[in-house]
């Protein structure tokens, strides 16, 4: 049976979307506490860019982290409209800037003339604020994706727009697909938007083939830390490295290639920044979020979180069963940009061409799907060649909306 080491549990979760001590960011009675070392300081101007830290907070009460990258490194002011990129699962902003300039999204397109704003969802490292809760309290935990697509997108949205007093561009990978289609399917936000770009899509998900991934599902993972009263999944965490250990244990589990067994076999990863990943990644979320994914896989549909039980659910929604977002209500005329790749195993073509299938009324010249064979999810957002295989043509996709 096969052991999961420390440095091997890390590889398993920092490729959910793609060692340092997390800073303890939070807020009590509206009084603000910082981190110092916010990813403007850390990552971005150390590369020679300016940058803007800002915070957001939404209705329910969460105050996240953004940052702005107004110009590139040629100091000119932006020619071109405000771009927002939201990250995937258990990662943060830095997701788009762990490669060199030259090969990172967020870098890129502002060398490219982009406002670029940077999305921290809740609970990550720079945005664990709340006005009333901390982070030590269970309370602050209670939320799934369902949460953020109700606060944490529309308040960044809100944000960017106000500040630039502009229509904006949307970039999401993984979970930041998910979370998108989730609220474009509810007509929300669309009145602020020029066009989205979705990297990797996440929305059924119940022919996932990665096996460590299925094998967290089947073993109900997240429900067992939920019952246990964990309710912040921290990868780094004691209860976490217990209860994933069980994955290596099951039949059929390759625990020899484990970033490989967990999102697919990426192609063009550079191994060398490795030590950049594990220094700032992965990051918590909740269990309840957790949760709400399993559910995903074993239902084959996009829903809101089910609360297994029809009296709270009829609580909460008032009805038996929870709401489903329907994909093909997507306005036929919003611009679309989808990305998928032929080794993804945790976006799957299979699970892809349902989503491809319910947009099949969308506008035919307001929708551009781009296939990569070769492409699994990390290389959406680290690949060395991702600039020419994709971030090339996403941003003449934006130019022309």
């Amino acid at each position: 049976m096969a052991k999961i080491s420390a440095s091997s549990l890390l590889l398993i979760l920092l490729f959910v979307s793609a060692a340092a001590s997390r800073t303890k960011i939070y807020s009590i009675n509206n009084e603000d506490v910082h981190a110092t070392d916010g990813i403007c300081k850390t990552m971005v101007e150390k590369q020679g860019y300016a940058c803007q830290e800002h915070l957001v907070t939404t209705q329910d009460g969460y105050i996240l982290s953004m940052q702005r990258i107004p110009k590139g490194q040629s100091g000119e002011a932006p020619d071109k409209p405000p771009v927002l990129l939201q990250h995937g699962l258990l990662m943060d902003g830095i997701t788009w800037m762990l490669n060199p300039p030259d090969q990172s999204l967020a870098f890129i397109l502002a060398d490219n003339g982009f406002d670029v704003w940077l999305a921290n969802t809740r609970g990550t490292k720079y945005s664990r604020g709340h006005k009333t809760l901390s982070p030590n309290k269970s309370a602050y935990w209670d939320w799934s994706w369902d949460q953020l697509v109700a606060y944490d997108l529309s308040a960044t949205f809100q944000y960017v727009s106000d500040q630039t007093g502009q229509k904006l561009h949307y970039v999401g990978h993984s979970l930041g697909t998910l979370i998108a289609l989730a609220a474009f399917s509810e007509k929300k936000l669309v009145n602020m938007l020029r066009s989205a770009a979705l990297l990797s899509p996440i929305a059924y998900l119940n022919q996932m083939s990665s096996l460590l991934a299925r094998a967290a599902v089947d073993i109900f993972l997240a429900e067992d830390l939920y019952w246990l009263g964990v309710d912040e999944f921290d990868p780094r965490g004691e209860a976490v490295a217990k209860l994933l250990e069980d994955i290596c244990n099951k039949p059929g589990i390759d625990c020899t290639n484990l970033m490989t067994s967990f999102t697919g076999q990426n192609c063009c990863l550079n191994s060398s920044n490795v030590d950049v990943f594990l220094e700032h990644e992965p990051q918590s979320t909740a269990t309840k979020n957790l949760i709400h994914i399993a559910q995903m896989v074993r239902n084959g549909n996009i829903a809101m979180f089910d609360y297994d039980d029809k009296d709270k659910n009829m609580e909460h929604y008032g009805q038996p069963t929870p709401p489903a977002y329907n994909m093909a209500n997507i306005p036929n005329d919003l611009p679309l940009f989808l990305s998928y790749g032929g080794k993804d195993m945790l976006s799957d073509v299979n699970d892809v061409q349902v989503l491809l299938d319910s947009l099949k009324d969308h506008d035919g010249d307001k929708l551009v799907v781009q296939f990569r064979e070769d492409y699994a999810h990390a290389d959406f957002v680290m690949a060395v060649n991702a600039k020419q295989a994709v971030y090339d043509p996403l941003m003449a996709f934006f130019k022309l909306q």
